[in-house]
């Protein structure tokens, strides 16, 4: 098949580029950085360097695949400390381009990177985006077919805590305890992708991508072992103090905000109803193999 990626060549698109190719479809990969193409040529795929703000360079990109794949990354629309940044509004835009390429482009395969918790817009914090990103999509044509892809929390989003074990000797958050959540590795995300674009398209419809189930304190125990730090503490603070913390350190206001929000949807299970009530077989890659990276990271 031939298959045009949008994302570039992150923690995602690379492993999901190399699967791709090994299989043998034909790949193209958009990326918005000239010094990628020689990267994503090495890997046997196509580079189209461009904006995912120029619907015109989208659909030509588009023309002609089988399967487009969509993502909107969160540094590719800024900075998450800018604090004159309106993401809700910028993932709008995104997604109505991509809507707008899809459509001239003629395609009619469609998989969307989207998030646990997009089967709400209330009371998730910054994760109702997504929501607001699949009401968008589902505004093609019926005779689109998509299929999006909800993975729940990556586990590199770990590495955010480096500093806090660092300096304050613990994990501090506002939720915490004994009760699992699910965790996700990149890699098994780009193997689910894989997996549903060989699959038939029919309509609309949602995978929710797991790896495993670890509870925030299991979490500072592993983490804590990987870096011959025992002791580690997964540590509770109240939301409001955690809050004056990161508006403290710059973030943009509705980023912060959103933020404690999620971390609150966490800690009551509400981020993760919708998970639950379809929980997919979890992946291959377990949170005491990611965290082999973490601790070499952390050591460095």
């Amino acid at each position: 098949m031939k298959i045009v990626l949008t994302g570039s060549l992150g923690r995602i698109g690379k492993p999901l580029t190399k699967s791709l190719v090994k299989i043998g479809h034909s790949v193209t990969v958009i990326s918005s950085k000239t010094d990628r193409q020689k990267e994503i040529e090495t890997l046997g795929a196509k580079a189209a360097i461009g904006s995912m703000q120029d619907v015109d360079f989208l659909s030509t990109t588009f023309k002609d695949a089988d399967v487009v794949y969509l993502m909107i990354a969160w540094d590719a629309i800024g900075n998450i400390f800018d604090k004159n940044i309106d993401f809700p509004t910028e993932f709008s835009k995104i997604a109505s381009k991509y809507k707008q390429a899809v459509k001239q482009a003629g395609v009619k395969k469609v998989v969307h990177l989207s998030s646990v918790g997009a089967h709400t817009n209330q009371g998730i914090g910054s994760l109702s985006v997504y929501n607001g990103v699949e009401d968008i999509m589902n505004q093609l044509p019926t005779d689109v077919s998509i299929k999006f892809m909800r993975p729940v929390a990556f586990y590199p989003n770990l590495f955010r805590f480096m500093e806090s074990i660092k300096t304050n000797g613990a994990i501090m958050q506002s939720y915490g305890g004994d009760k699992k959540e699910p965790w996700v590795s990149p890699l098994d995300i780009a193997d689910a992708i894989v997996e549903e674009m060989e699959k038939p398209f029919d309509g609309r419809n949602s995978r929710y991508i797991a790896s495993d189930e670890v509870s925030p304190n299991e979490v500072a125990t592993i983490l804590g072992e990987a870096i011959g730090n025992p002791d580690l503490k997964w540590q509770t603070v109240p939301a409001e103090e955690l809050l004056r913390g990161v508006l403290a350190s710059g973030m943009n206001e509705w980023v912060a905000k959103g933020f404690i929000e999620m971390q609150a949807a966490q800690g009551s299970g509400i981020l993760y109803e919708d998970f639950y009530k379809n929980k997919p077989d979890l992946g291959k890659v377990k949170m005491t193999d990611f965290v082999k990276e973490f601790a070499a990271v952390y050591k460095q």
